[in-house]
């Protein structure tokens, strides 16, 4: 088989997904990108961009494979006649009616409803997660009853072609560190996730002082990518738990991140926005006990006892602390069914089923 990649955002989790997959499925990978900026301007232009692009493109391909960052029906409209020829699979990695915006108001409903109309374009549709799913699904609803003088029925179709395909994960190299767990005295929390209002770390960190204030025995390594702004509450948590803290900060090194998360007890997320939780199963795999609230993507991926209810949340943390790490044989069974070796068969008969 051969595919023709259109990623106008190629970078991050989205890059990360493409070379793994072009590097555990067995087909011919050609890649049209660019880098992962300006993502308000890729979903706006990047399809007449690929569309002039794509006409000195031999025509050589049995799938189009895109993420939500191409507009398929404007594609689809504006591209050479061979495109049309081609069954189109779109990834949806987000979606755009359930990506958090500081106020709804404010949210550009023009974006979520490029969603629908690629999602109703394309040939194959696959979603990160089930909640992904849903909340794209909910939204497409909420916007289509408010039509007033229209009606369209877009999302029986919709509904018929969409399946949950979790992205893959490559644990071969937190696997390779298996061995190497340094010792600390104290059970250690980690939290490895975006520095954004949407992971809620005001709600993590003052659980943590309060935590502190009992002298309750714990460190702390807070890893995950921070940008220019970021929420006060780091700053402050900084300074209040430098007593505690084994790290602070962004790893860029693979091998040094990898080796921090085996030195956790705990993954702790306390998030309010998560469309699947990549960090989370890189920590658990590393052997971090996981911690989640029972909301967003968490229920479909984890067991029940691994869940708490905001109320209770203090106090789970104090629990988990005392039951210590997983061991390697429950964290890889946690893990293993989202691994590309559990995960590759599903995406051959994806593409294959989208374009026989």
């Amino acid at each position: 088989m051969r595919i023709l990649v259109l990623e106008p955002y190629f970078g991050g989790s989205h890059r990360r997904f493409l070379e793994d997959l072009q590097g555990i499925l067995p087909y011919t990978f050609q890649f049209l990108t660019l880098p992962a900026r300006y993502w308000k301007w890729r979903m706006r232009f990047a399809a007449p961009w690929y569309a002039e692009k794509l006409a000195s493109v031999s025509p050589d391909f049995d799938v189009i494979l895109c993420s939500t960052f191409v507009d398929v029906a404007t594609l689809k409209g504006m591209a050479p006649e061979w495109v049309r020829s081609i069954p189109v699979c779109t990834y949806f990695h987000e979606n755009q009616f359930a990506y958090p915006v500081q106020v709804d108001d404010e949210r550009d409903m023009h974006f979520a409803l490029t969603n629908l109309t690629t999602a109703a374009s394309s040939e194959g549709l696959a979603f990160s997660s089930q909640y992904n799913l849903d909340s794209f699904l909910f939204g497409c609803e909420k916007i289509v009853r408010k039509l007033p003088d229209m009606k369209i029925n877009l999302l029986d179709a919709v509904r018929r072609k969409a399946i949950v395909l979790h992205p893959g994960m490559d644990f071969s190299a937190i696997d390779a560190l298996e061995n190497y767990k340094k010792k600390c005295a104290d059970p250690v929390i980690v939290w490895n996730h975006r520095w954004e209002h949407d992971k809620n770390p005001e709600f993590f960190f003052e659980t943590l002082f309060a935590l502190d204030e009992q002298r309750i025995d714990f460190k702390l390594i807070v890893l995950g990518q921070a940008f220019q702004r970021q929420p006060d509450i780091f700053s402050i948590a900084r300074e209040k738990l430098a007593h505690r803290m084994l790290h602070f900060g962004y790893v860029q090194d693979t091998e040094k991140y990898y080796k921090l998360l085996g030195q956790g007890t705990v993954v702790v997320s306390t998030s309010v926005h998560e469309f699947y939780g990549m960090s989370v199963l890189e920590a658990v795999r590393a052997g971090c006990r996981p911690l989640l609230p029972n909301r967003l993507s968490y229920p479909e991926l984890f067991p029940e006892e691994y869940l708490y209810e905001d109320a209770e949340f203090a106090a789970r943390v104090k629990k988990d602390l005392q039951l210590g790490p997983l061991d390697n044989e429950l964290s890889r069974e946690l893990t293993q069914e989202y691994s590309w070796e559990s995960l590759s068969v599903l995406y051959e008969q994806w593409l294959v089923s989208a374009s026989s």
